[in-house]
């Protein structure tokens, strides 16, 4: 059994994406631990860490495995769990098994750097924008224009690279490591995700009469609201011809539902909950309908057109949502702690559009004269700066952060229920990327 092992990263926060942990008493036991490892388990990947402080605890047994496991092959090791507390003062090191094939006794245990997610899609990535130019082709240079202008490459493409690394995953769980057919198809679900994305931020500038997006001047800023409309709506069209055209019914009424929930969702923005113990799950719910229906949906979609299991389908879909709703608590949390030239679009945004995000509904429990504030939606001089004194005081940004990283482990536990492979890591990764961005 050859093993290729690589280096992630130091420190003990870390620790609970994995699965599979185990705690060494000194590197020279790695060959032979994940050896034994796989051969009892049958795992393809564990994930090693080495203590190098004396005052970790009991340094040589096993912090969590799957169940039967009762010995790893190391001195003194056993089974102890949950890895969710642990919580080490010692200096850790963790190694985690990137390919264990049948072959060679050999064992290299060079350090390499975690795949980068982009980068295991970068092929599909390089000519994605071109492509949705391609289908945004027309007669009329204006509109031309006006579809073209967020597809210039300068976005961060994040939801055609989880619906590429998902389609992927699913078609490696499901026996085939490429389909053609397949793979085409879930392709151009990458695109119509982002078609679909851009096209409501054009309608969002809209409604909220934005300046800027992306760093730049926003289409309704440069050509009026009428016809941004119209840019956004074609957008939209073209991009369910695209979806027409893939053929499968089941996959149309998925993303068809992306479209329904955008314009709910919007919508119950508009308004506001006058319970107040029902605004928190207002929220979450507007949160799913506005940003995380749209991965939720198209990486169910994705594992549809791979033909895997309902089950499978459902823990696709489960990822999507998980991470999406994510995704927006940090950017609602980002809306506080970023400078406009980082976000590439003016901060503290939603106090002045009258929204009340988790950061301002966790402070609001600690301040409850917030919840006036909330229902008039910020309209009265001088309560945009009180709420964002409020925030300031409490620790409503730390809570918001802990219930991103709640969703975030739920999406790294949902997505570890298929196959190990390199794209199914680089979705555990992205998590972490979520929750680390600055923009």
């Amino acid at each position: 059994m050859a093993t290729s092992v690589r280096l992630w990263r130091e420190g003990p926060r870390f620790l609970p994406v994995f699965p599979h942990l185990c705690l060494l008493k000194d590197p020279h036991h790695c060959t032979m631990s994940v050896r034994r490892l796989c051969r009892q388990t049958g795992l393809s990947q564990w994930n090693i860490l080495y203590a190098k402080s004396r005052s970790a605890p009991d340094p040589g047994k096993l912090l969590a495995g799957p169940n039967g496991l009762l010995h790893c092959g190391c001195r003194g090791a056993s089974i102890c769990r949950p890895v969710m507390r642990l919580s080490l003062p010692a200096h850790i090191r963790s190694i985690s098994t990137c390919s264990l094939l049948h072959g060679s006794q050999k064992s290299s245990l060079d350090p390499m750097p975690p795949s980068d997610p982009h980068q295991l899609v970068s092929t599909e990535l390089s000519t994605l924008y071109n492509d949705i130019k391609e289908e945004l082709s027309t007669f009329g240079s204006v509109l031309r224009d006006m579809s073209h202008y967020y597809f210039d490459g300068q976005g961060k493409a994040f939801r055609p690279m989880v619906v590429l690394l998902m389609s992927r995953a699913c078609n490696f769980h499901n026996g085939a490591a490429e389909n053609s057919l397949a793979h085409d198809s879930q392709r151009r679900i990458s695109m119509i995700a982002e078609m679909i994305h851009t096209a409501s931020l054009v309608h969002d500038d809209v409604i909220d009469e934005a300046d800027t997006r992306r760093g730049k001047a926003c289409v309704s800023n440069l050509h009026g609201q009428r016809k941004a409309i119209l840019t956004g709506d074609y957008i939209l069209t073209v991009s369910s011809m695209a979806l027409a055209a893939i053929g499968n019914k089941d996959v149309v009424i998925l993303l068809s539902q992306v479209i329904e929930d955008l314009v709910r969702g919007e919508f119950m923005q508009l308004g506001t909950k006058e319970d107040e113990d029902e605004r928190f799950a207002h929220y979450l719910k507007k949160t799913f309908k506005k940003t995380a229906s749209l991965l939720a949906h198209s990486c169910r979609a994705v594992a549809v057109l791979s033909g895997c299991s309902k089950d499978v389908q459902e823990v696709a879909y489960q990822y999507g949502k998980n991470l999406g709703i994510a995704f927006q608590l940090v950017d609602d949390m980002l809306d506080f702690l970023s400078t406009e030239e980082m976000m590439g679009k003016p901060t503290a945004a939603d106090l002045k559009l009258g929204l009340a995000t988790a950061p301002v509904l966790f402070a609001a429990e600690k301040y409850p004269e917030l919840n006036a504030m909330i229902m008039r939606r910020f309209s009265e001089p001088g309560d945009v700066e009180l709420a964002r004194e409020a925030v300031a005081k409490t620790d409503s940004l730390q809570q918001s952060r802990i219930l991103a990283e709640q969703y975030c482990r739920e999406a790294v536990r949902q997505i570890h229920q298929l196959a190990p492979s390199p794209e199914r890591d680089a979705l555990v990764t992205i998590t972490q990327k979520v929750l680390n961005r600055k923009k």
